[in-house]
């Protein structure tokens, strides 16, 4: 396979209602789509960098120059290019990890096309559906936020993801727990809390969560692992993870017991594969974490979302959880999951009125 052309389109996406977490409050998502033409077939990729760098060091223009001025030319210089191989040809560019996975994903999409073959056939998917949890932000009251949580479950998800922070943790969660009893229920603090925290969260555990998500900075594991003997919630990593390498390394520190798969955070699919096999290895079981993408993110996570140890629901949730029209056909939550696209590749294209509709900026990267 010969890559022939890149497009790198921006889109501006509105979301159906602000998303507030301890790093900010979105109300849409500037989002780079990535799409590689290629001597067979065409494929699509979604970056998941935010458009400033708070959740990680990546943002979108960021993702933007490093594609145009480095990953794209070296990809381009491939004269047999497989989605395998360009992990391989990017490996000497330090980071940047999400505009490295929606290049592969670009890639490997168009290499799926070409072969006739899904995503999940291709990843090792094992189910046609799966389980969908949702993640509820930071709100402004607690009464609003029972609503909120109401209103997901009359809908259908199966799980309850809370974002807390300092000011905003015990007190909902109790208020959720008493509400809606046996919830199958989880927080996710982003970092905001350190070390000196440990009481205070394990104030979390006589609420039977399935897990508390990334308490402590992503660089501190080992403060994971002193947390994890303090408090009974099972500890998950999220932003510390960026590789099976770290995956392992966590695991073998005791600093997690549970692991957020996001393949965008750790250089895109055939990466994420890896990490879920380490942690199947290990007995640790991995759930598929979102950024609120567009369904072209969203196909790519269902099917990565089937491989047999993701055995907890996702934020794998239906179209119209973030967006009044999603860029693809919509996902639609059915009994609580989502169905794994069957068609070669993705499975889904965007729409070419919707795209034209939310497109800020498009142009043809340089190939050298």
């Amino acid at each position: 396979m010969k890559l022939e052309g890149v497009e790198l389109r921006r889109i501006v996406m509105p979301l159906v209602a602000p998303f507030r977490t301890s790093f900010g409050t979105q109300t849409a998502r500037d989002i780079l789509l990535v799409r590689v033409r290629t001597d067979g077939a065409e494929g699509w990729g979604e970056c998941a960098a935010l458009g400033n760098p708070l959740y990680s060091a990546e943002y979108v223009d960021g993702a933007a120059d490093v594609l145009r001025r480095f990953l794209i030319p070296a990809v381009a210089a491939v004269p047999d290019l497989t989605a395998q191989a360009v992990g391989r040809v990017l490996a000497p560019v330090k980071g940047h990890r999400m505009a490295k996975a929606a290049l592969e994903t670009a890639v490997l999409d168009a290499e799926l096309r070409g072969l006739g073959q899904s995503f999940g056939s291709f990843l090792g998917a094992v189910t046609d559906r799966v389980p969908c949890g949702v993640s509820v932000g930071i709100m402004d009251s607690i009464p609003e936020l029972l609503d909120t949580v109401g209103g997901y479950l009359d809908a259908g998800y199966l799980r309850i993801k809370l974002k807390i922070e300092p000011g905003w943790d015990i007190e909902p969660v109790r208020a959720v727990r008493e509400r809606f009893g046996d919830t199958a229920l989880q927080v996710d603090a982003n970092c905001a809390y350190s070390v000196s925290d440990a009481r205070h969260l394990a104030r979390l555990d006589p609420f039977d969560l399935l897990l508390i998500e990334q308490p402590l900075d992503e660089d501190d594991v080992l403060g994971h692992a002193e947390l994890a003997r303090t408090v009974r919630t099972p500890i998950c990593l999220d932003e510390s993870i960026t590789s099976a390498r770290t995956a392992a390394a966590a695991i073998r520190l005791g600093a997690c017991s549970v692991v957020n798969v996001k393949p965008a955070r750790v250089g895109g699919y055939l990466e994420a594969r890896r990490v879920h096999d380490v942690c199947a290895a290990n007995g640790v079981p991995v759930w598929c974490g979102g950024m609120l993408e567009t369904g072209i993110g969203r196909a790519a996570n269902v099917a990565l979302a089937a491989l047999p140890n993701f055995t907890l629901p996702g934020d794998t949730s239906a179209s119209d959880r973030y967006y009044a029209t999603d860029l693809t056909p919509p996902f639609r939550l059915e009994d609580g999951h989502l169905a794994v696209p069957t068609g070669p590749g993705l499975g889904v294209l965007p729409d070419p009125g919707v795209l034209a509709e939310v497109t800020t900026a498009v142009a043809e990267a340089p190939l050298r």
